[in-house]
């Protein structure tokens, strides 16, 4: 008879099932519905992107006592920290626009005659 996952493992999942079914749910929303729950998401202190960010910090710390201790390769440690900075810099990157997209998610859905003019797109690269 196979064990039950333990309640983390299970809540692990649980969580993954429900990032999807908001990924889906978020394609359908209107524009200013869209825009709270990507604002709310990207709350750097209360948001599911800067949870992840510190479970996968909290994940780096597990890896480096294990990788001490030769139960885990010291490269799967390395990751989970680089990882967990680049996770913070892009959580603190977008949180900056979490002001934009709040105002956005408050303007009332209007039926414009005309539709507003598309923003041109700059594509900024790193490194």
């Amino acid at each position: 008879m196979s064990h039950p996952a333990p309640y983390p493992v299970r809540l692990a999942d649980e969580i993954a099932r429900l990032l999807g079914q908001l990924a889906d749910d978020l394609s359908q929303l209107p524009p200013p519905q869209a825009a709270q729950v990507i604002a709310r998401v990207l709350d750097p202190g209360n948001g599911a992107l800067g949870g992840i960010t510190q479970l996968v910090a909290t994940g780096s710390v597990f890896a480096k006592d294990q990788a001490e201790r030769g139960a885990l390769p010291a490269h799967v440690w390395l990751a989970l920290g680089r990882a967990s900075n680049e996770l913070r810099d892009i959580t603190l990157d977008l949180g900056e626009h979490q002001d934009t997209l709040l105002h956005v998610g408050a303007q009332p859905a209007t039926t414009a005659a005309k539709p507003p003019a598309p923003a041109p797109l700059v594509v900024r690269r790193h490194r």
